[in-house]
């Protein structure tokens, strides 16, 4: 298979993937189910880039707003922008998880867990803390998986159709 082909297929995928979960974060208040059955808050942070075009035609859009207004990025969605990097933040009481997901590879950038409490006793294991922070790291992609397992389901299936019109209205209504 074509290298440059590939990494297309996957841009586009990638930001359908993160523009579907801008409009899923907003349509559900950010609710979202872990594997468990747990709820858990998902939302895009202050920082998102859009992007739209191919070759010398394409444009990008970078926000980065403390406040968490992202209206220059909407804006760009409604010129057909799709979201090609963005800030989550994760909640599940009482622990939060911050990452910036790329379209293009899905790679993740900036990741911050839960702080992992130092140990005050000489007698605990010196690894403990790796591990704790290694567990916590883990539990933060699982969600992440989950989310885009829920993507998957809905992007190959007959109801992607569907879905596209419904996020359409979204950007359109802004």
């Amino acid at each position: 298979m074509d290298l440059a082909l590939a990494e297309r297929e996957n841009t586009i995928l990638g930001q359908d993937f993160l523009t579907w979960l801008w409009h899923v974060t907003e349509a559900r208040g950010g609710v979202f189910k872990d594997k468990d059955g747990r709820e858990f808050h998902l939302r895009m942070e202050e920082r998102l880039s859009v992007q739209g075009g191919d070759g010398e035609g394409l444009e990008s859009a970078s926000v980065k707003s403390p406040s968490g207004e992202l209206t220059e990025a909407r804006s760009g969605l409604r010129t057909g922008k799709k979201v090609n990097r963005a800030q989550l933040r994760f909640d599940r009481d009482p622990e939060a998880w911050q990452v910036t997901l790329k379209d293009s590879d899905f790679s993740l950038s900036g990741l911050k867990t839960p702080k992992v409490e130092s140990g005050r006793d000489d007698d605990d294991d010196p690894d403990a803390r790796v591990l704790e922070k290694l567990f916590l790291v883990e539990q933060c992609l699982e969600l992440l998986d989950g989310v885009y397992q829920e993507f998957l389901t809905v992007r190959l299936s007959v109801k992607w159709a569907e879905e596209t019109r419904t996020v359409a209205a979204w950007v359109a209504k802004g």
